[in-house]
């Protein structure tokens, strides 16, 4: 686990964002606000291997999640049409969202966006109900799959 990215840390007031998910349906960061944690898995790209296996573990522990008060999303650059066919074939029922255009900006913001490469970094990010960073975990490596364990552990804390 890290504990900052190249633009926030633990403790930080996340940025808000807002991007098109499922079915064109808006997801704004601040609706959660006063409400719900949050968790984001920012991740390189939709179809490819690790990436595949990642977001059914993060299915499997939905219903912690839910138990914890934390809405789920998982945020990469690819559009709207590829994360809408992905999460279906996947039979995914958390947002996908579409960091496509102006390209990672989101992710930018939020530290996790691999310029050089143009893909997100595989990070977790959890946000508590004040909209502050609790958790961060980033993998160097595209290829290793993280657990939900620690992220799970922090929010369920809050």
């Amino acid at each position: 686990m890290a504990d900052e990215t190249r633009t926030l840390k633990v403790g930080d007031l996340a940025p808000d964002f807002e991007l098109k998910g499922p079915g064109g349906v808006n997801f704004k960061l601040s609706d959660y606000k006063g409400n719900k944690n949050v968790v984001l898995a920012f991740f390189p790209a939709a179809w490819s291997g690790p990436c595949t296996q990642q977001m059914p573990t993060i299915e499997r522990d939905k219903t912690q999640f839910e138990s914890a008060e934390t809405q789920l999303a998982a945020i990469s650059v690819d559009n709207t049409w590829t994360l809408d066919a992905w999460g279906k074939n996947l039979g995914l029922s958390f947002p996908l969202l579409s960091d496509f255009h102006p390209k990672g900006e989101v992710s930018k913001r939020f530290g996790v966006h691999d310029d050089e490469r143009g893909v997100n970094e595989r990070a977790l990010i959890a946000i508590d109900k004040n909209g502050i960073v609790q958790y961060i975990d980033i993998h160097p490596n595209l290829l290793e799959v993280p657990e939900n364990a620690d992220v799970l552990s922090c929010v369920t804390g809050l």
